[in-house]
């Protein structure tokens, strides 16, 4: 139990940088009703970009910005594949994560893993976050630097942006566009525009979490990405079966893909504690998305009481229409 309370930290800290890429699943998942899996590439991409710029001397804001812009453009390569060349969404996302493996190799000078200098202390002090500050003041580092407090802090701002920009015109036409796309053109918006705007946001916010992890881990490696829409898809499902209910405000259910996130961390944290084999965390990453995906149905199907008939002396109107060469 004290080995799990220890890690606990350190999981939270985890959740919250996940959280962050699992606010963009949720921009194409729940609000543009597409499935996207270019997720797994731009992941990749943001760690890769941060590392290598980074590692070269460019400033910390400028490489995660420059990381941003990355996943944006490989958001904007799986829109125009799906809106232009008509290519169906899921097979588009595809596409553009296979293409990413080869352009992240490329971007890491074809090596599966770059590592960031963070045993000198001047490059250490430059980072945002990094797992050596969970130690928090038993190691020597201000509580400020806590990645909890700095990813929180970081969060809350992201969504107060996101939160702005879909009350403003644009991003109500986004979630239009999402809901009911024939009724949206109807009105007079571009519905392509805004998938691929959408699909370039929530890939920007993919990256950056990557660009996040990299400097948590200390490093970049090529397969960090790999299986990360199934974490994201993850943190949307537990936040939405446990604070659907409660979390009814756009900005809170934003904050609750986050809360889903620490959970789904906490939970794994607690599966390692067992001493189950690590190998087994991607099985149980589908157990866990399946299980929270289920019990919704479960919920509507078993503990809903199920309208038989019509309610008795309710007013029923039948109308029949007769054809002229029918027999009544």
């Amino acid at each position: 139990m004290s080995g799990f309370l220890s890690a606990l930290p350190g999981a939270v800290s985890q959740g919250l940088i996940w959280g962050i890429m699992a606010i963009g699943v949720y921009i194409t998942y729940k609000i543009l009703d597409i499935a996207d899996l270019t997720v797994d590439g731009s992941f990749c991409t943001g760690g890769a970009v941060f590392v290598m710029l980074f590692s070269s001397g460019v400033n910390l804001w400028a490489a995660m910005l420059a990381a941003l812009l990355a996943g944006m453009l490989a958001g904007l390569v799986t829109g125009l594949l799906h809106t232009v060349c008509g290519i169906p969404a899921i097979l588009s996302g595809i596409l553009t994560q296979l293409a990413l493996y080869s352009v992240n190799m490329a971007i890491m000078n074809f090596k599966a893993s770059v590592a960031l200098s963070i045993t000198q202390g001047d490059t250490l002090n430059k980072l945002l976050v990094s797992l050596r500050f969970v130690q928090g003041s038993k190691g020597g580092y201000p509580l400020y630097r806590h990645p909890i407090f700095v990813v929180g802090l970081f969060t809350v701002a992201l969504i107060a942006v996101l939160y702005w920009f879909f009350g403003r015109e644009l991003g109500s036409a986004l979630r239009a566009t999402g809901s009911n796309p024939n009724m949206a053109r109807a009105q007079g918006i571009n519905t392509d525009f805004c998938k691929v705007l959408g699909l370039m946001i929530s890939n920007g916010l993919v990256a950056l979490s990557g660009a996040l992890l990299c400097q948590y881990n200390g490093s970049n490696e090529i397969n960090v990405g790999r299986g990360a829409i199934v974490i994201g898809l993850a943190a949307v499902i537990i936040g939405e079966v446990l604070l659907g209910k409660v979390f009814r405000n756009f900005a809170l259910k934003l904050l609750s893909v986050s809360i889903g996130a620490i959970l789904y961390y906490i939970v794994i944290q607690a599966v390692l504690q067992m001493k189950i084999n690590p190998n087994y965390l991607k099985l149980l990453s589908a157990v866990v998305v399946a299980m929270f995906l289920t019990i919704p149905n479960w919920k509507s199907k078993y503990f809903h009481g199920q309208v038989k008939g019509p309610v008795k002396g309710a007013n029923v109107r039948v109308e029949v229409e007769i054809g002229g060469d029918q027999d009544a």
